[in-house]
């Protein structure tokens, strides 16, 4: 064992030791204290959509009905202190291997894909445990806290029929890796200020492509994950009131040694920086991000990836040394009323390439420069139910004969 992973190992031990091994077995805690706490808590929430597509790059693409995903979210509470955080999540009503028909980066082939679990995965796995009154600390499979989408997930919490399309594009879906999550306010007159820092297994870059950047690099392929490369994520986010908040995040990791062989010489660091700004004065919520990735030597990866076995299933296409990608939406109530439900209409503008700068021998693929204007409906006949409807105008390079036109309609719910 090299000695900077001793290390690692020797201050991971001690952490894990300082918080958790602290266990609670005060005699003040009686067995009725603890039959208090004991409890589960379970939430499930959905979304169904059907589409209609008007693609003029893909005129015979057919209409779709998709049953996005079924999440089961629950928490047991072992103690005042120590709590099991679990989400399960259920994708495309089923499990097994997708076959997915990939026009473009696969050449009109049928893509394979091959989960581990089929299409029933984690999104989180892991034990907390408090640390006063105002922070945490998580260990196991956690939400890397990067981004908007990881902490709105849920159907009401987002008005577009699928989950948000620039952020989707460029960031690994319900985004978790294993390590430790510390969570918490600053004290005193820094209250609303909250923050998140992370350690986690760093992504495997064998998966980075063209069309999605660096998404598809949390390693889900194999029954083990590498860990022979860590990141680090920070996050502030200040909360000045209910739905109110403006925060920055970032992420720093190699990528090099967590791919499944051996096979880039050089380091392969990635970072990634976000800033996320939503804001709810009724009738009105503003929501805006912007997101920027560097990959450090993304020919030498190119180069790796185009070079690795078919039976990996990965894209194998060029990767981009940037990514940048920004989104601005704008969200209006038109009525609430008790017998009536709820109606919101919004409007939402996303831009995004996933090449925006390349290096070497790298060209970037216009392509991948995408603009997508959305308007839709969301109506909650009742709090736990909401019925979307819009209609999106993605433009794909710089030519006008590039529109994919597509119109949505979907059920989402949360129990």
């Amino acid at each position: 064992m090299k000695p900077p992973h001793f290390i690692a190992l020797i201050l991971f031990t001690a952490t894990i030791s300082n918080v958790f091994g602290q266990a609670d077995f005060s005699k003040n805690e009686t067995q009725t204290d603890t039959a208090k706490t004991r409890k589960l808590e379970l939430e499930i929430y959905g979304a169904i959509n059907f589409h209609a597509f008007d693609w003029q790059v893909w005129p015979d693409k057919r209409n779709e009905i998709d049953f996005e995903r079924a999440v089961l979210e629950g928490s047991y509470h072992f103690s005042p202190k120590f709590s099991l955080n679990i989400e399960l999540e259920f994708e495309h009503g089923g499990t097994g291997v997708a076959v997915e028909f990939d026009r473009f980066e696969e050449f009109g082939e049928f893509e394979y894909e091959v989960e581990k679990g089929g299409e029933v995965r984690f999104e989180e796995f892991s034990i907390s445990r408090k640390l006063g009154k105002k922070h945490e600390v998580a260990a196991g499979y956690v939400k890397v806290p990067f981004g908007l989408m990881i902490f709105r997930d849920e159907p009401e919490e987002y008005h577009t029929n699928t989950l948000p399309m620039m952020e989707n594009t460029l960031l690994p879906t319900d985004w978790a890796e294993f390590g430790l999550l510390f969570t918490g306010n600053f004290s005193g007159k820094f209250s609303p200020l909250k923050y998140h820092f992370a350690l986690v297994n760093s992504l495997d870059g064998s998966a980075f492509n063209s069309a999605n950047f660096i998404k598809r690099g949390n390693q889900k392929r194999f029954e083990t994950v590498n860990a022979s490369d860590w990141a680090g994520v920070a996050r502030l986010d200040y909360e000045f009131g209910d739905e109110k908040s403006l925060g920055i995040s970032a992420y720093f990791g190699n990528t090099r040694n967590n791919r499944p062989k051996p096979d880039l010489a050089v380091n392969a660091w990635l970072s990634m920086f976000d800033a996320h700004f939503y804001y709810e004065f009724e009738p009105v919520e503003l929501t805006a991000q912007l997101i920027y990735g560097h990959l450090q030597n993304a020919e030498a990866v190119t180069n790796a990836n185009r070079n690795l076995s078919n039976n990996l299933n990965v894209k194998r296409t060029p990767v981009g040394t940037a990514a940048l990608g920004w989104c601005a939406e704008l969200a209006c109530e038109v009525f609430d009323k008790p017998k009536m439900g709820e109606l919101k209409i919004f409007g939402r503008y996303d831009w995004l390439d996933a090449m925006y700068s390349t290096e070497g021998q790298v060209v970037a693929n216009p392509r991948w420069k995408k603009g997508i204007a959305t308007v839709g409906l969301n109506f909650r006949p009742i709090r736990q139910i909401v019925v979307k409807t819009q209609f999106a105008v993605e433009k794909l390079g710089i030519s006008s004969l590039n529109l994919q036109r597509t119109f949505s309609l979907g059920l989402g719910f949360h129990i």
